[in-house]
């Protein structure tokens, strides 16, 4: 009875200590504002030592001195994502894409904290795991997601040229530099994982007016029972999609393709419409 009694009093200890651990985690660093723009601070110390690790040294317009740029600038909560990691060892990136035709540009992924929540951490908005948070994600703050081009001058100086939300708040995975159809139209293609569907999802933004205007958005994606695939519909400068329809047989044991369903992009309505019927619609 004794053995029992220390047993149970053991286990009652250490949930106590779990909950006092977890508690003080949530009052830790990233749950807000810290004072004195001390994040700010140790952002920027972080990244210095970063240099004498690494042995590098910032270079104008590199990603070292674009990194120093928003954090000076940018307000707190606002951070420049990491690209996902191939393997567990590997070394994080950050998430920049570099172009330079007429001029050097930068297209960067911002994460920004939803103001009067705790601040987001970079680590909790990239993987797999990550994208499991668009559930909920109150608990670890809410991200909004921006692709924002930068431009650096002939003397290393930096200017944001315009940012565009991104539809989703976390499973960030990679960004690719694509070209589509006859005119090769560049594209800036972000992956993020969709790890509640066993899938992904693309947001495409694409050049269609030059790179300093704002991109156009369109949405594919792929997982078990969902599919929406890039196409060229009705010859236009826009890309369009066809979005696949799946059903379950009656031992859900496997689904299969039933239809598939042409949108194209209506430069009137600002909408994807399709010719099957006109209650349908979609955004991007």
């Amino acid at each position: 009875m004794k053995k029992l009694l220390t047993g149970i009093f053991i286990l009652l200890t250490l949930f106590a200590i779990a909950a006092c651990e977890e508690e003080s985690s949530d009052k830790g660093y990233g749950s807000g504002p810290m004072e004195g723009g001390s994040e700010k601070s140790i952002r920027g110390e972080n990244l210095e030592k970063q240099q004498e690790v690494t042995g590098t040294k910032k270079q104008p317009c590199d990603t070292l001195s674009l990194q120093e740029y928003i954090i000076d600038t940018f307000p707190d909560g606002n951070y420049l994502v990491e690209f996902d990691k191939p393997l567990l060892f590997s070394e994080t990136k950050p998430a920049v894409l570099y172009f330079r035709e007429g001029g050097t540009y930068i297209f960067g992924v911002i994460a920004k904290s939803k103001p009067g929540e705790r601040n987001v951490e970079v680590k909790n908005l990239v993987g797999y795991d990550a994208s499991f948070l668009n559930l909920d994600s109150t608990r670890l703050g809410t991200a909004f997601f921006y692709l924002t081009l930068f431009e650096c001058s002939g003397d290393g100086t930096f200017n944001v040229v315009w940012e565009d939300e991104v539809p989703i708040h976390s499973g960030f995975s990679a960004m690719r530099m694509k070209r589509w159809g006859k005119l090769k139209i560049p594209y800036v293609e972000l992956n993020f994982i969709d790890g509640v569907n066993s899938g992904y999802r693309n947001f495409n933004y694409f050049l269609v007016n030059g790179i300093k205007n704002k991109p156009h958005l369109m949405e594919t994606y792929e997982s078990i029972s969902r599919r929406r695939t890039m196409a060229d519909v009705n010859g236009d400068d826009y890309p369009d999609f066809w979005e696949h329809k799946f059903v379950e047989d009656d031992t859900a044991l496997f689904v299969k393709e039933y239809d598939s369903i042409p949108f194209y992009w209506d430069t009137t309505k600002q909408l994807y419409l399709t010719k099957t019927t006109k209650r349908w619609f979609r955004k991007y």
